[in-house]
């Protein structure tokens, strides 16, 4: 996992951009924000640097952490112990969720240490469901950045849809045993 801060402080947060750089912020929850026009006014994932930060993250949290070398983004979406990875090509930035229409989806299969650190974090946290976002680096491994028990995987197409839905379906009716 990269080396990630939380934190309101921006002493803090301008020193962790200074030890770590290149350094990203993320946002703690992700919404459609719109202004009275319809402009969107989403906060996403971008890089930021020490002389960035001012005094305004003191009024909540707010996420740093390290940006790694990737060549791909994958979305690992476990539902109890069946997992689901999708390896997402294409982004021109950072954040890749701003250019879905871009992408390219493969379905893949996650090497056994993914799998099990997974399914140790489910177990740890008392989850049956995850979203897992990894990078691809160049050397093939897959830095984890952060688990969303609430993740989106709808937006995928259909053929990797349908195999989480039916997961989820049979969890729900069956707690995991069809």
């Amino acid at each position: 996992m990269p080396a990630t801060l939380i934190t309101n402080d921006p002493d803090q947060a301008r020193a962790f951009a200074a030890e770590h750089g290149p350094v990203l912020y993320k946002p703690l929850r992700e919404t459609d924000y719109v202004d009275a026009d319809g402009r969107a006014l989403t906060v996403w994932i971008d890089d930021v640097t020490p002389g960035q930060i001012d005094d305004r993250i003191r009024h909540t949290a707010h996420l740093f952490q390290q940006r790694v070398a990737k060549i791909a983004d994958i979305r690992l979406t476990a539902v109890a112990q069946r997992l689901f990875a999708v390896r997402i090509d294409g982004s021109p930035g950072v954040d890749w969720r701003r250019h879905y229409d871009q992408l390219t989806y493969t379905s893949i299969t996650a090497p056994p240490e993914i799998a099990q650190g997974v399914r140790a974090y489910l177990d740890a946290f008392g989850l049956v469901f995850g979203a897992f976002d990894f990078g691809l680096d160049p050397e093939g491994r897959w830095p984890f950045y952060e688990c969303n028990p609430n993740g989106q995987w709808a937006w995928f197409p259909d053929h990797i849809t349908a195999p989480i839905t039916a997961a989820l379906a049979d969890q729900l009716q069956h707690g995991g045993h069809p």
